[in-house]
């Protein structure tokens, strides 16, 4: 087994001086290159996330106007074709009710007649 050479506190007095050495350059801020490229990069990476964020949200919203634009239209077109059968239907029962009326009529003039023809025999 490997003997270690630092002891406990040596280790914590290491770790102390790499906290305060990180602690001095974040201090530093934009003196520091490191610092600033990673800052500049950290605000691409979330500059970009927010465009990508915008974009979705973008999307979701055309999408959304574009299944309400095709349920308008199925709507729309739900509704002429009913209003289409309905002015069949009463076209059609129009239709019916005169052939009715048109029957009737041909059946009473019918019966006119022969109640007619039935006086004039008696007569004659």
């Amino acid at each position: 087994m490997t003997a270690f050479k630092d002891t406990f506190n040596d280790r914590l007095k290491k770790q102390t001086e790499a906290k305060q050495a990180l602690l001095k350059r974040f201090r530093a801020g934009a003196d520091d290159p490191e610092i600033a490229a990673k800052r500049a990069e950290l605000e691409s990476i979330a500059k970009a996330r927010d465009e990508r964020v915008a974009a979705r949200e973008a999307a979701k919203k055309a999408e959304a106007e574009r299944l309400a634009a095709e349920a308008r239209a199925r709507a729309e077109q739900e509704a002429r074709d009913k209003a289409e059968q309905e002015a069949r239907e009463a076209e059609e029962a129009a239709e019916r009710q005169l052939q009715l009326e048109a029957q009737k009529k041909a059946e009473r003039d019918a019966r006119y007649a022969a109640r007619k023809a039935r006086k004039q025999q008696g007569k004659g």
